[in-house]
């Protein structure tokens, strides 16, 4: 810690690189190393990386609190919204030029996700985190350095990652809530359920960027309906009762801004966990569970859509189906195809965002246009086949297509946020009003074809340099090409955004990406290895570990490659 000062009284002044001095080097403190990754060359660049260290003989958080692996997560997730939280207590924030003197780290959102920015093992607990150095101009701030590092900078550490700074009761109510939510996923199949939805819960959110539970008084409380309920078990918590979604396929109903889209939305981002309070922690869906929508203009590149699109004119082939700028009703067909390849094991779908002539084809359409003259055989007459083949269950969203009442298992209708179970009512308008439309298809859905990329159009080199970007949740830059993601809505923060374009430069740098293995057998590799090691395996640069990772699931990353608009497939037969 002296030698630190007089690092930093001795380069008062002086250029701004007087720095990168400090860069790879580690001091010890009175409770902790202090160790400095990556020294930022400018202050108006991102800030240095740096991390500190706490014996865990010292932090003296008790096993219980970090074992077993859900539970780690749970409080590296706590002890890293505990440091955010303190830093505005105890550090004064900017002082000079640029981002200078400032503390930061990788800020959880509602969801709780396996990240890099905090470590809680045997041995000890690590916060990685950034900080502006300070300047004036390009000048060292050597003293306001010193105070910033020497002075605020322990009492932070202190107060985020000691066991008995923080309270106890928060810490464990949190560590267990997700347990609880793991432990109730982990049912779901057993009881043949694709998604449970507790009893009190609160879905709506305060606004589309502000995913905060509505206050109180100005949301309905969930309430499961007669016929669906369920008892899930709580290892902490203890039983809850709620609504149970069963295997097969869904139907949610009702009139508009009744909460059928609201329901979906919480089905789609409850493949992961969520903080207490946040009103969906009895919340669970299936971890295979993928939102499908068309998405008019993406690259597809030789995806077997042909179970949904054939004969196209001119023998446009749909074996091997590729587009530079896919339609809706083809993007849809190719993004239900590249989410069974990846793993989906439940298809989330709302009406509002599909391409009509892709979800059904009415009676009087079929008799205006013969089937010979329609390439599409419509989503209404595959979604059996694809429970009954591929054991793929479909949760759909539909406020107009009542011919899909023919082909659910189960129909849900949303009225002022509260759900009731209708599929027998359903199955009487069925029976009294048949449809009239003809199923479309009588043979099986199909195989999905094993697709391998090709190393050689994948290129992340901008210049000289790898430039590989999260640029929020929507966009990834990768060289010089951008992957536009803003469609698939289940990467929910920039840290997954930025681990999916480190994942897919791993996969090339260490040739899991070897023009033999297949897109699924890539990203099953990658989800062993961060099994086995941890999130920051990925990283491009082992001695300066990043702190700003969260986990992306497979099916995203896949998202993301089938995206890259350089993207060459080969077909392996």
């Amino acid at each position: 810690m002296k030698q630190l000062q007089q690092i930093l009284t001795g380069i008062d002044g002086k250029g701004y690189k007087g720095y990168k001095q400090l860069q790879g080097k580690r001091f010890k403190f009175a409770d902790f190393e202090l160790f400095f990754h990556y020294i930022q060359g400018d202050p108006f660049a991102a800030p240095s990386q740096l991390a500190v260290r706490v014996p865990l003989g010292k932090a003296v958080f008790p096993q219980e609190s970090f074992q077993p692996p859900v539970r780690q997560v749970a409080l590296s997730d706590y002890l890293t919204r505990a440091f955010h939280r303190n830093i505005s207590r105890f550090t004064r924030g900017n002082r000079g030029s640029g981002k200078s003197g400032s503390f930061q780290i990788d800020h959880p959102g509602q969801e709780v996700l396996e990240r890099t920015s905090m470590t809680v093992n045997e041995d000890y607990v690590e916060a990685r985190f950034f900080a502006g150095m300070p300047a004036a101009g390009r000048r060292v701030l050597g003293r306001e350095a010193a105070e910033m590092l020497i002075n605020e900078l322990p009492k932070l550490v202190k107060n985020s990652l000691f066991f008995s700074a923080l309270p106890e009761d928060e810490l464990f109510n949190h560590v267990y809530t997700v347990e609880d939510q793991e432990h109730m996923r982990s049912q779901l199949a057993e009881k043949g359920l694709v998604a449970f939805v507790a009893d009190e819960a609160i879905l709506p959110r305060r606004s589309g960027v502000d995913q905060r539970p509505l206050p109180s008084g100005k949301a309905v409380p969930f309430q499961a309906p007669l016929g669906l309920e369920v008892e899930m078990e709580r290892p902490h918590a203890g039983k809850v009762r709620g609504m149970g979604i069963p295997e097969g396929v869904t139907l949610i109903v009702g009139g508009g801004y009744h909460g059928k889209s609201t329901l979906l939305r919480a089905l789609e981002q409850s493949v992961y966990n969520h903080i207490p309070g946040d009103g969906r922690e009895g919340v669970v869906a299936d971890p295979g569970a993928y939102k499908i929508r068309a998405e008019d203009g993406r690259r597809v590149e030789k995806v077997n859509i042909s179970p949904f699109i054939s004969n196209l004119p001119f023998g446009h082939d749909t074996d091997r189906f590729s587009s530079d700028e896919a339609s809706g009703s083809t993007s849809q067909a190719a993004n239900i195809i590249e989410a069974l390849e990846a793993g989906a094991k439940v298809l989330l779908m709302d009406e509002d965002t599909s391409a009509t002539n892709f979800m059904i084809r009415d009676m009087r359409m079929q008799l205006l246009v013969a089937k010979d003259r329609e390439p599409i055989t419509p989503f209404i007459d595959r979604v059996k086949q694809l429970y009954r083949e591929k054991g793929v269950s479909t949760i759909l969203v539909i406020g107009g297509a009542g011919d899909y009442f023919d082909v659910a298992g189960t129909v849900i209708m949303m009225h002022v946020y509260s759900p009731a179970v209708v599929t027998g009512e359903a199955r009487e308008i069925s029976r009294q009003y048949p449809s009239g439309r003809k199923m479309e298809t009588e043979d099986t859905f199909g195989e999905i074809r094993d697709r391998v990329p090709r190393p050689g159009s994948f290129n992340p080199y901008k210049g000289r340099k790898v430039k590989v970007k999260a640029q929020g949740v929507d966009n990834l830059q990768f060289g010089r090409d951008d992957i536009d993601l803003h469609q698939v809505e289940q990467i929910l923060d920039p840290s997954q955004n930025r681990a999916v374009g480190e994942i897919i430069c791993y996969a090339l740098s260490k040739k899991l990406i070897d023009g033999k293995k297949t897109l699924a057998e890539i990203t099953e590799e990658v989800n062993n290895l961060v099994d086995e090691r941890g999130l920051e395996a990925i990283s491009p640069k082992p001695n300066q570990p990043r702190g700003d990772y969260a986990r992306p699931r497979a099916l995203e990353i896949a998202a993301a490659i089938n995206r890259l608009r350089t993207l060459s497939i080969d077909i392996r037969d």
